[in-house]
Order: C-alpha cells, then sequence, then structure tokens
C-alpha cells in the first residue's frame, strides 16, 4: 500500500462543505506516468506501480485519506449557476510534504458525485494527458500551477461525441478552494461557513496575514496580488486559460482546471481557443480584465467580514480592487521588459518602454508572427545589427517592418549597464525555447488515444521539463506549426 502522511484540515469545516464520496473503481488501470520528482517532495515512494495504480485510478482508498466532492457555486460565462462543485473529481486528502507544507491531492476523473448532475464523473483520457503536460510545463516555465502526480488509464470508454478511452489524472495544488467555493455560502447567506472558509484560506495559503488587523481585508488584498502576478505570467508566455469562470479560479493564485486551454501559435490579442467561448469573453487580451471581474465577486462574498457597516465595507472592498489594474501592469511590464532584455535602470522611462513593447507586439499581430519564437529569437540577437537578425525578421510576413522597431530596441539597450552577453544569458533565462504546442499535445492525443501509443506523450513531455534550454535533436518541438497542423480549436472534454 502507498504511504501518505495525511491531515485532512477541510473535512473540520463541516458537512455543507463537501459531500464524502469512494472514487467508483476501473477495469483495467494501467499507469500511464508517475512524477516521481514531485513524489519525492511529497514524501510518496514510487517503488510499487501496482500499488500507485490502484491508488491513483481510484481503486484502492490509502489509509488515512478522506474522499470528498468540495461543494462550490461560480459564474460560468458570466451567469451566476447557484451549484457546481466536483462532478468528476475527488479530494483525496492533504498530505504534509517533506518541507513542512501542506499539498491537497485531488483525483479527476474518477466517477460521479453528488454534484455531479448528469454527467458520468470521467474523464477522456485526451484531456487527462493535455492537463498532464501543459500544467507541469506551466511549473517549469515558473508559473504557479497545480502539479500532475500521476497519469492513470482506466481500461474503460467515456462516451462524448464518440467512445473515446478514459484516465484520470492525480494533481496536487496548495488548495483548491476557488472564488465559486466562497459564493456558494454567499448564495446560501451563510455568513458562519464563509468566515470558516476565510479563516482556513488564511490558515492555508496566507498564514503571514492572520495577524494583520482585519485578516478578511488582508485575504482580499493578497488575493488580488497574486491573481495580478499570475495573470501577467499568463501573458508573458501566451498561455490562454480558456474558461476563467469564477470557479475555476483559485484564492490560493495557483492556474487550477486546464480544460481547454492553450498556448498561443502566432500572435493575436483577441486568440480565442476554447470551442464553447464562442463571443471571446476570455480571449487572450481579455485576461486581465476577467481576473478583476473574478476578484470583485469574491471582494462580494466576504463584504460582511470586512466592516459591520455595509457601505464601509464595500468602500474598503472597492479601494482595494482598484489596486489591481496598477498592480497587474506592474508585473506585466516587468515581466516583459525582462523578455526584451530590459530593466528598470537608471535614465529608463516605464512608459517609453511599455510603448516600445506594445509597439512590438503590433509588428508582431500584423505580420502574423509566431509569439515564443518571436522572444526566442530576440533573444540571440546582438547589440548591433548583424546576420543574426535575420531568423528573427523571417518570422514576419513583412520582415522589413522590423527593422525601425529593432533600431528603437537597440538605442534602449544603450542604458543598460550589463555587457551583451549579461543581456542575452537573462533574456534567454526568460523566453522559453519549448512550449506545449496545440498540435504537439493534439499528436500525443491522437497516438495514446488511437493507437494507445504513449512513446509521443512522453517525448514531449521530457522536451518540457527544460523549456528554456535548445536541447539538440529537438528541433521539431520548438517550430510553429504547419498549416495543416494548426490547431483551431481546443475542448474541455466534459
Amino acid at each position: 500500500m502507498t504511504a501518505f502522511d495525511f491531515d485532512n484540515r477541510y473535512l473540520a469545516l463541516g458537512e455543507r462543505f463537501f459531500a464524502q464520496t469512494p472514487p467508483t473503481p476501473v477495469k483495467a488501470p494501467e499507469l500511464i506516468i508517475f512524477n516521481a520528482a514531485l513524489a519525492a517532495e511529497l514524501g510518496i515512494p514510487g517503488d510499487d506501480v501496482a500499488a500507485l495504480t490502484a491508488v491513483f485510478s481510484g481503486n484502492q482508498v490509502p489509509p488515512g485519506a478522506a474522499p470528498l466532492a468540495m461543494a462550490y457555486a461560480g459564474h460560468q460565462f458570466g451567469h451566476f449557476v447557484p451549484q457546481l462543485g466536483d462532478g468528476r473529481a475527488l479530494l483525496l486528502g492533504e498530505v504534509v510534504a517533506n518541507d513542512g507544507t501542506r499539498r491537497d491531492i485531488h483525483l479527476k476523473g474518477s466517477g460521479r458525485t453528488a454534484f455531479s448532475r448528469n454527467g458520468d464523473g470521467r474523464s477522456a483520457l485526451g484531456p487527462v494527458l493535455r492537463e498532464y503536460l501543459v500544467s507541469e510545463a506551466m511549473h517549469k516555465l515558473g508559473v504557479p500551477s497545480t502539479r500532475a502526480l500521476v497519469a492513470v488509464a482506466t481500461g474503460e470508454p467515456v462516451a462524448r461525441e464518440r467512445l473515446l478511452p478514459g484516465g484520470v489524472i492525480t494533481r496536487v495544488a496548495s488548495s483548491f478552494v476557488r472564488v465559486g467555493t466562497f459564493q456558494y455560502f454567499s448564495a446560501r447567506e451563510d455568513l458562519a461557513a464563509i468566515q470558516a472558509l476565510a479563516d482556513y484560506m488564511l490558515e492555508k495559503s496566507y498564514p503571514q496575514l492572520r495577524a494583520a488587523d482585519n485578516p478578511y481585508l488582508a485575504l482580499l488584498r493578497g488575493a488580488v496580488e497574486r491573481q495580478a502576478a499570475l495573470i501577467a505570467q499568463w501573458m508573458r508566455i501566451g498561455f490562454i486559460h480558456g474558461v476563467m469562470n469564477t470557479d475555476n479560479m483559485a484564492i490560493s493564485g495557483e492556474t487550477i482546471d486546464y480544460g481547454p486551454c492553450a498556448f498561443m501559435d502566432t500572435y493575436h490579442p483577441d486568440q480565442v481557443f476554447s470551442s464553447i467561448d464562442r463571443n471571446g469573453r476570455y480571449a487572450y487580451s481579455n485576461q486581465p480584465p476577467i481576473g478583476l471581474w473574478n476578484l470583485s465577486r469574491f471582494a462580494e462574498t466576504l463584504l460582511p467580514l470586512l466592516d459591520e457597516h455595509p457601505e464601509s465595507a464595500v468602500k474598503a472592498a472597492y479601494e482595494i480592487l482598484e489596486t489591481y489594474a496598477p498592480r497587474y501592469e506592474g508585473h506585466w511590464l516587468t515581466a516583459m521588459r525582462a523578455k526584451c532584455g530590459l530593466t528598470a535602470c537608471p535614465g529608463a522611462d516605464k512608459d517609453t518602454d511599455k510603448t516600445l513593447i506594445d509597439d512590438l507586439l503590433a509588428l508582431m499581430a500584423d505580420n502574423q508572427a509566431d509569439f515564443t519564437l518571436t522572444f526566442h529569437q530576440l533573444s540571440q540577437l546582438a547589440d548591433q545589427p548583424s546576420v543574426r537578425d535575420q531568423p528573427l525578421r523571417e518570422l514576419f510576413d513583412r520582415p522589413e517592418q522590423t527593422d525601425g522597431w529593432l533600431g528603437r530596441w537597440r538605442r534602449r539597450l544603450l542604458l543598460e549597464p550589463g555587457s551583451q552577453a549579461e543581456r542575452q544569458r537573462a533574456m534567454q533565462a526568460v523566453n522559453p525555447v519549448y512550449i506545449p504546442r496545440n498540435h504537439q499535445i493534439e499528436a500525443a492525443i491522437r497516438a495514446a488515444e488511437d493507437d494507445g501509443d504513449y512513446s509521443v506523450f512522453h517525448a514531449l513531455n521530457e522536451v518540457l521539463q527544460t523549456p528554456f534550454t535548445r536541447q539538440p535533436g529537438k528541433d521539431k518541438y520548438l517550430q510553429a506549426p504547419k498549416p495543416e497542423e494548426i490547431v483551431e480549436q481546443t475542448f474541455c472534454g466534459t
């Protein structure tokens, strides 16, 4: 039996917060991948493959686990649904990692729960592989994220548009409490539950804020800061979450729920991939304002805790929410400056730098330049024009349009105190060579679902472990898709 050091504090909140539910066993589970490095952090041994497969397929509940489906509500594409909850996922339990931190272990695709409504509680194999690849890539790219511990094939089909092989993914996070979790109790006017949940999150994710004069104001302020920083990181790497509903936004500030997510190839600010986002609500450029919209819904749930006088509570919340835009803009500018080899050095002007960056993005959009490759090639350039400019220029439909911008960029580099080599190393440390491109993920899914071949998945996952380093013989993974390989839409898998 695989050993865990469980300490399940979510149970102490009480039964109205969840529905205790065992996972539904599957017929013929097969271990696809086990994240040994993450397991070592958690103190989970990985030597017994049979035990791992049994536990992470849902066929066996380890001692000390308390499987439960979390209750939550949420705004889905702007429309409030008072009861959602984990319809195909279970919080297996909370473990204490080797470093003393607490992590939640979460099965997804583990069967029906009290919140499944008309769903089957299962996941197709494709979304499991997508979430594993993307969430681990996000971690390696330096973005706060749930982690992927295990992926298992169930040996059973699930019915979607057609029959597909099933899978279960095991996710790890500091917390799976969402804005929608607070909304669930706010809709029921259960102030005691909201306060208990806020206290739980302060202890679990914001312990440094518990001693504040008003810890609930501090919790809102902390969530605003983390979401502003998180979404700036998404924008830095061209990531589109796809379904930024309030039930998909973690209070802890981690990226959760990788459904129809995608990384941009060709840059366009209004890029949408999600098949269910028909009006572009969660387009790339809309992610920052949607972050504020979601935080505003969170603030609404906390109002009774912020001040006993409603008008004072609204005023206090509004003042905190007003800090979101400048916080986001500050994080975004820092990140994008770094991508361009710029710092807030003496003589630098943030407005001028922002204009320089915005002008590059506009050129990229007008010329259908690849987002990741443009910044990768920029990080290779010298301080003076040379033949090394050509690979970047060739990414643009009208290469000559880059010349004026590159001249302005090089003049700006004159303010930087470091050497060319130092600047290039710094840029290459933040501009990835490899991202989980849609066509490569699709190739891995097709090989696995159609042929039972996981080698494409494993090869891609291996490359994504070191995204900032050029790997010999792996150039196909950095290339943009050919016209026939372009993925126009991604799907959530429910």
